[in-house]
């Protein structure tokens, strides 16, 4: 039996994933984003140790909630990083018709070894997934993550081949990402995919802050502002947004 290192759980999330949502946070993540709002998700060696089985048995009382379209989602820190314990957890959610959803940056992604076995294993118990686009230009995602894009976007085209349902999310950070060229470019991206069923423009926010500063680490961003709601509203139309809502209705 495998144990996820778990941060956090919200019983009834609305924003991650299709209807009311068991959300569960884990700990470990590759990437460093500067405007990350859970710095304290980053070390996989923290966090109560709990079975699949456990957090099953526990999602079950919500599950009168859920209604045809919830279930559970898992987040992070970056899920990707405890494979076994996922597959072990979504094995067991399926034991029970559970809608399953994960919700990842794509950082751990290859084609390459057991990882890949395992990976190819956990599509197969996986409904959807919720994936960001930090950034397209591939130089501005390794400054703004640290890590590099290639097989980040590799993720996405694998995904795109066995059409596997994906919700799209793009964090728009003023003096950033906020940048009409950037913007259109995400837009042709997401234009050479067919499985993408809903993109979503998440405006930057320093609600996280304050964890930096309990982590004696300095703010990445520092006095830069959240984007204006003309520029939100930009975003959207270039990514055509309305046209994925239109899909999701």
């Amino acid at each position: 039996m495998t144990e996820g290192y778990i941060h956090s759980i919200e019983s009834f999330g609305s924003v991650d994933g299709p209807g009311l949502r068991y959300i569960i946070f884990l700990f470990g993540c590759p990437l460093r984003c500067k405007f990350c709002h859970n710095p304290d998700t980053w070390d996989m060696t923290k966090g109560e140790k709990r079975s699949a089985r456990d957090l099953i048995e526990e999602s079950l009382s919500c599950q009168s909630y859920w209604g045809s379209k919830g279930g559970i989602t898992v987040s992070g820190g970056e899920p990707l990083m405890q494979l076994d314990f996922l597959i072990e957890l979504f094995t067991e959610a399926k034991k029970y018709g559970i809608n399953t959803c994960i919700d990842t940056s794509g950082a751990p992604f290859t084609r390459e070894g057991d990882w890949f076995v395992k990976f190819q294993k956990l599509m197969e118990l996986t409904d959807l997934l919720l994936m960001d686009i930090k950034h397209i230009d591939p130089l501005e995602h390794e400054k703004l993550t640290g890590r590099p894009l290639e097989n980040i976007s590799d993720m996405f085209r694998y995904l795109d081949e066995i059409n596997k349902p994906i919700w799209i999310r793009h964090v728009l950070v003023p003096t950033v990402s906020d940048k009409d060229e950037y913007l259109e470019k995400t837009r042709d991206f997401i234009r050479s995919l067919h499985n993408v069923k809903r993109v979503e423009v998440l405006p930057y926010h320093t609600l996280g802050v304050h964890k930096y500063k309990d982590m004696g680490l300095e703010y990445p961003l520092e006095g830069v502002p959240s984007p204006t709601a003309d520029r939100v509203e930009n975003a959207r139309r270039i990514l055509e947004c309305e046209k994925y809502d239109a899909w999701t209705k």
